[in-house]
């Protein structure tokens, strides 16, 4: 029970997702602000903008559903902390993994824009309805060519068990080192860019278009729990991409495979403008789509 605890709230948990997310943030808006000419915050600004929205009032709007607008953001913390304990204790301990895990991961990155979806549509706002408008359309672009990103590593390693993924790419080499292997990590990528809102698909939100969208109606603590859940995902996104495609490694290495995703995806952020909904979509099941299925068809051909 003790060590359930400790793994649920502390490490690989709660606080340690907490504080990396954190982390993970100000390097993005200090790389941000260094490709912007700009100095960028100081190394505790996230944390200052939690605590400031903690102190603050929680207004819930009326005419909406009061409970699924609560939960929602406390579901998107939770999935996120879920899945870090999931790939970290799986990394550290590859006997701590269960039949079809990868298939519990799946599930739980879908649980992350399922609740902006539900909280949007619950606060009873038109601007948030059309950010879950949005965020509904860019879930079913960017699930299919994802899905088959990790079919692609299924077929590679031969098992669905995250522990013998992370096993075997240690053993016998990355599933990125191959031609299939990279062809699916770069779709993975630009799924999970979607996946964490990040531009240019931060499309749900669009502060400058529906002013927020489907966060317009938080305030206080439960917005604090939507930022920390796209904190957590800057940490979760990367890992996952390190662990499944690169196979992991030591610690240091791990860290540095993270950082190399990291950056990347706040370049791909800082070096493209906001996309409409419709060109989101005709990418995702496009280009992506088709890659992601030649990827499929090479990893049977063994290559």
């Amino acid at each position: 029970m003790g060590t359930l605890l400790f793994n649920y709230f502390i490490f690989p948990g709660f606080l340690f997702l907490s504080v990396s997310g954190m982390l993970a943030s100000w390097v993005d808006r200090k790389v941000t602000a260094r490709l912007q000419w700009r100095v960028g915050p100081p190394l505790l600004q996230p944390y200052y903008d939690l605590r400031k929205l903690f102190s603050k009032e929680t207004i819930i709007p009326e005419g909406g559903n009061r409970l699924v607008f609560v939960l929602s953001p406390i579901v998107a913390v939770v999935s996120a902390v879920l899945l870090s304990d999931l790939l970290l204790v799986t990394w550290i301990d590859p006997s701590k993994g269960f039949l079809g895990d990868i298939i519990v991961v799946l599930y739980l990155f879908m649980l992350i824009p399922v609740s902006v979806i539900l909280g949007a549509s619950a606060s009873h706002n038109p601007m948030a309805s059309l950010g879950a408008s949005r965020e509904m359309k860019l879930v079913l672009s960017y699930e299919f060519p994802f899905i088959v990103s990790l079919l692609v590593v299924v077929l590679k390693t031969r098992t669905i068990l995250l522990g013998n993924i992370m096993a075997l790419q240690r053993a016998s080499g990355p599933v990125a080192g191959s031609l299939s292997g990279f062809l699916a990590l770069c779709v993975a990528l630009f799924c999970l860019q979607g996946k964490t809102g990040l531009a240019p698909f931060d499309l749900s939100e669009a502060e400058t278009e529906i002013s927020g969208g489907s966060l317009i109606e938080y305030s206080g603590p439960l917005l604090a729990f939507w930022k920390l859940s796209k904190m957590m995902l800057l940490v979760v996104g990367p890992l996952f991409l390190v662990l499944i495609f690169w196979g992991g490694g030591s610690a240091p290495l791990m860290i540095l495979k993270y950082a190399v995703f990291l950056i990347i995806s706040v370049l791909i952020r800082n070096t493209n403008p906001r996309i409409k909904i419709d060109q989101a979509m005709r990418w995702f099941w496009g280009p992506v789509s088709i890659v992601s299925i030649i990827a499929l068809l090479l990893a049977l051909g063994g290559r």
